[in-house]
């Protein structure tokens, strides 16, 4: 089930993001570090009505941020269209991966935007991050050019109006 984070969902929701760490650097993976992403970040989200988590039961699995485009490095490339939700920190607890959640958390992120008649979603990812890349061309992302100041590759989905 995904809902929108609580304030008490907090601590676990920064638990998570150690262990993706952990594990994204033993992957060869050098997309987080010790001090990004931290509890901060995802209070950030949280206090701007974005941060979103799947559960089963009470047990938090993975997150998502979901909010309307704000990063002034995406201005650096061409992207396909102007309205648009960005997704940020998708993360799913290691011990819980290869079971969908992943998939889950951007789809409902799809859902979200195209309810609210945003043109596109927007992400960007580490070169290095298949795993994340895969995802994302899976549910029809396109893959852009690099943003060079973030070394990141920007991608986009261009949404179907909801009528």
């Amino acid at each position: 089930m995904i809902t929108k984070a609580q304030p008490n969902d907090l601590e676990a929701i920064a638990a998570i993001a150690r262990r993706v760490v952990v594990d994204l650097h033993a992957s060869g993976i050098d997309q987080w570090s010790d001090i990004y992403p931290l509890q901060e970040h995802f209070q950030k989200d949280m206090d701007r009505d974005g941060l979103f988590v799947y559960k089963d039961g009470n047990r938090i699995l993975g997150s998502i941020s979901i909010l309307p485009q704000n990063d002034p490095f995406y201005k650096d490339i061409t992207w396909l269209k102007e309205s648009s939700l960005v997704v940020h920190r998708l993360m799913v607890d290691p011990i819980a991966m290869k079971h969908g959640i992943g998939s889950a958390l951007l789809q409902y992120a799809i859902d979200l935007a195209t309810s609210r008649n945003y043109e596109s979603i927007k992400v960007d990812t580490h070169p290095d991050n298949f795993r994340m890349q895969g995802l994302l061309l899976r549910h029809g992302f396109v893959k852009l050019e690099m943003i060079e100041r973030m070394y990141r590759i920007g991608f986009e989905l261009v949404l179907t109006k909801k009528e």
